[in-house]
């Protein structure tokens, strides 16, 4: 199913909106979830295990700024 263009333009806007200085304090403030923190570390853990080595980090790291940079242009 293919998202409607009135769905896609709430969607756009909502991701590029501007938040307030409140807002962001009250997101920033709240602590995370058991739930949330237990992810974070899953993905930390997988992290550490495909790029063993600090210098295989840099190069995944180096990479995906590549592609990123990319996408901006």
């Amino acid at each position: 199913m293919t998202p409607s263009s009135p769905a896609i333009i709430a969607i756009h806007n909502q991701a590029n909106r501007t938040v307030s200085v409140a807002e962001m304090r009250a997101y920033l403030d709240a602590p995370i979830s058991e739930f949330e923190r237990e992810q974070i570390l899953d993905l930390a853990r997988w992290f550490r295990l495909r790029y063993p080595t600090g210098a295989q980090r840099l190069s995944y790291v180096r990479r995906a700024y590549a592609r990123w940079s990319e996408r901006e242009n």
